[in-house]
């Protein structure tokens, strides 16, 4: 919001940026139930930065306490109990459906399907039982064991696969199905619990406790193969449908839609032509089993998100409790609100800062977009190019290093490429990016004659200098980082520092607000890990199908005509997979399917995951499914679908320059320091005439349709880096120079031509 201020403080313009925006689906719990799922969350949050560290109670008091998690946890336990904790949060806290004033029931009203829900519990506690059932018959020793494993479970038609059959998998299907169908029905007001989804929420904690029982045995070596356990099988089919309704309910349809085609591929596979065929149909059992393996779910996406992601989201919490986010906006404002056209050049600024923390473009826009998108309408862009330039800056955020909204740290775990060679290698990609969409905004506001913004408008600058200490948590994450210590332990000291930090401003943090911070967290980490889960389940079906593989031989044959030809093909399915996703869920699916194509035409490792990861990022503001584009239309007022094109053109160059890596491996630092400086400044002067030649401004002044051309043309040969395309570029430039200076064409003009009349 805008603070209206008094004249012995006129610097306040950012307030509440670090708020958390609440979702139109999400409950707003009050007394003992709010502070019974604050309390789920804040611990939900403190087991991670706990597991993450390997810190457990016992290893202060000497005690060890039954039920508690004693650290560090095997791997495969934490991610299903990442997920569990996931899924039981994310249903009481997030409506199956979007809540409306006008038809919310009362407290007192009955409801016929909330009656029915309480049947379900039944069946959802009895697979809770089975599985800690068929745990302690696991530790109990009396089983038979193999190469020191115990063997589990029994063969088909034994005894205990009909115990699992019938005590746990159909309970355990029944309640699943039975919750995701009552959630579409029953009502509840906005400040109750629905049984529908405390059912859901048990259900997860039935899939967590079976599988941590059986992943801990032999049966852990089945996985994949046709002699999957029949109960992981039922417990990997509820835990899949838990994920897909979570992922509805936080991401909505598009995620869903795309994994459920992928899931139906599986099973028809088979009777497709061409390269989508496979040989053999899968069965239902040996899917499913697969599915909620390492290979699937279990895989990068959720080791991420376990790991890097909720780390980092901690890191954020922390900051937003601070006020920091206020801090980053006013200090945008204070630096670039003077310019002309100032408040998109602050979205610029705040948008990147914010964004690169968040890890979320859409998520982005609503929090600095409230107070930037009605400023620029302010000072005189149209609503349309206000939406867009938020919608542009926030994008970009997902690739600004060191962070890349934990893009870099996927990348690092799909290809084992050290995370301080990626973060450095974005850095020249990131600022072609937010140069370029700086040269579309300004020239934009020079075309309509605007202002900047008043000193009276605006924060004092000498004021927030003072506190720039506020930047000290992000200079010690990446100070960390670059010397030598790992994600964790530097995302835990900056975390740690974010708290420290805040006992300078009057916004200090004690044991209440850090309590709220990991609340915070554990509120903001649903939808994310929800998210890798979902693509997480398209992995699955990638690496069990080999469809991936397929797509890199329709590369192969396509390079055999033209290499950018195939490099355009991969762009088309890097976006398209990416359009309605969340950035981490874009690239993690574009990276199956897209990246090992590339890899194989000879591409470097590094620049076939970074193309990959580009066009991932910018399916946020590519038209027709623009997340970032239509959440900023939301804000401005203005027609979603021309929102989303001018986003696109504000973001052109970021479109041209993961090209330009195949061509000039140098714009990702691999080149002498030489080549690297070449290349880079090369690029900047070849996205400030792209700038140009897209906006239509050069010299001052609007330019002809062929001044246009001629600066695209050069901007093209700039960006390539090459000596001799430079050479060309800088020809071209001062042969566009020269008309513009000598004939000084109109806009609508046609090509002058000397001694016409």
């Amino acid at each position: 919001m805008v603070q209206q201020t008094t004249q012995a403080e006129e610097a306040v313009i950012a307030d509440g940026i670090d708020e958390e925006p609440v979702e139109n689906n999400r409950r707003s719990f009050d007394g003992w139930r709010m502070q019974a799922v604050a309390g789920f969350a804040a611990l939900y949050a403190l087991f991670h930065m706990a597991a993450l560290n390997g810190v457990s109670i016992s290893d202060y008091t000497g005690i060890t306490i039954p039920f508690l998690p004693q650290f560090p946890m095997e791997t495969w336990n934490f991610r299903i109990v990442h997920i569990a904790g996931a899924l039981a949060l994310g249903f009481v806290v997030y409506n199956a459906m979007m809540f409306s004033d006008s038809d919310e029931p009362s407290a007192n009203e009955s409801n016929i399907w909330g009656k029915v829900a309480y049947v379900l519990l039944l069946p959802a506690l009895l697979a809770v039982g089975a599985g800690l059932w068929f745990a302690r018959n696991i530790a109990s020793g009396t089983l038979p064991e193999m190469g020191g494993l115990v063997t589990w479970p029994a063969f088909a038609g034994s005894p205990l696969q009909m115990q699992e059959i019938w005590y746990f998998g159909l309970p355990l299907l029944a309640a699943t199905a039975g919750g995701i169908i009552l959630g579409w029905l029953e009502k509840a007001p906005r400040d109750r619990f629905r049984v529908s989804d405390i059912v859901l929420a048990i259900c997860g904690v039935a899939v967590a406790v079976y599988l941590i029982a059986v992943y801990g045995t032999a049966a852990r070596n089945a996985v994949g193969t046709p002699f999957v356990p029949m109960g992981v099988a039922f417990a990997a089919t509820a835990g899949s449908a838990l994920i897909l309704e979570l992922t509805r309910r936080v991401a909505g349809l598009a995620l869903v839609i795309i994994t459920g085609v992928f899931l139906l591929y599986t099973f028809v596979a088979h009777m497709l032509p061409g390269i989508l065929a496979v040989q053999s149909a899968y069965t239902w059992q040996r899917f499913f089993g697969h599915v909620y393996s390492d290979a699937g779910i279990l895989g990068p996406t959720t080791a991420v998100s376990s790991t890097y992601i909720i780390l980092f989201i901690i890191f954020a919490a922390f900051l937003q409790a601070s006020k920091v986010g206020d801090y980053f906006v006013n200090f945008a404002f204070a630096a670039a609100g003077r310019a002309r056209g100032g408040p998109a050049k602050v979205a610029i600024f705040a948008s990147g800062l914010m964004g690169m923390i968040n890890g979320t473009s859409a998520g982005n826009v609503v929090a600095t977009g409230s107070l930037t998108i009605p400023l620029m309408k302010k000072v005189g862009y149209r609503p349309t190019t206000s939406g867009a330039v938020e919608a542009a800056a926030s994008t970009g955020g997902q690739i600004m290093p060191p962070i890349m909204g934990a893009g870099a740290f996927i990348m690092a775990e799909i290809t084992g490429i050290p995370y301080q060679e990626i973060a450095i290698a974005a850095i020249i990609p990131a600022v072609l990016y937010f140069v370029s969409v700086y040269f579309m905004v300004d020239f934009e506001a020079a075309k309509l004659g605007m202002r900047g913004m008043r000193e009276d408008e605006l924060p004092k600058f000498n004021k927030l200098v003072r506190q720039v200490y506020l930047f000290i948590p992000i200079v010690i994450l990446i100070a960390a980082l670059f010397m030598g210590y790992s994600v964790i332990r530097a995302g835990t000291l900056a975390t740690v520092a974010a708290a420290v930090v805040s006992w300078l401003t009057p916004n200090r943090m004690g044991l209440r607000a850090i309590l709220k911070a990991f609340e915070l967290a554990g509120i903001m980490s649903i939808q994310i890990i929800a998210v890798c889960a979902c693509a997480g389940i398209i992995v699955g079906v990638i690496s069990l199908t080999g469809v991936g593989a397929r797509f890199s031989s329709v590369l192969l044959d396509l390079a055999g005509v033209s290499q950018l030809l195939a490099l355009f093909f991969a762009m088309c399915i890097a976006i398209l997979l990416g359009m309605g996703m969340p950035t981490t869920a874009a690239y993690a699916v574009a990276a199956s399917v897209v990246a090992p194509g590339l890899v194989q035409l000879g591409i470097p490792m590094l620049t076939a995951h970074f193309f990959v990861f580009y066009f991932a990022v910018l399916s946020a503001i590519t038209p027709p499914v623009a997340l970032a584009s239509y959440a900023a239309a939301g804000i401005s007022g203005a027609n979603p679908m021309e929102t989303s094109l001018v986003s696109f053109k504000i973001g052109i160059a970021a479109f041209i320059v993961p090209f330009m890596f195949f061509y000039n491996s140098a714009l990702l630092m691999d080149g002498t320091w030489y080549e690297v400086g070449r290349a880079g400044l090369t690029a900047v002067f070849g996205v400030f005439l792209l700038s140009g030649g897209v906006q239509g401004w050069f010299l001052g002044r609007r330019a002809a349709w062929f001044i246009r051309a001629g600066l695209v043309l050069a901007a093209l040969f700039m960006i390539e880096g090459g000596l001799v395309t430079d050479l060309v570029g800088v020809g071209t430039v001062v042969g566009v120079w020269l008309v513009q200076r000598v004939f000084r064409p109109s806009p609508d003009a046609t090509i002058p031509v000397r001694g016409a009349d």
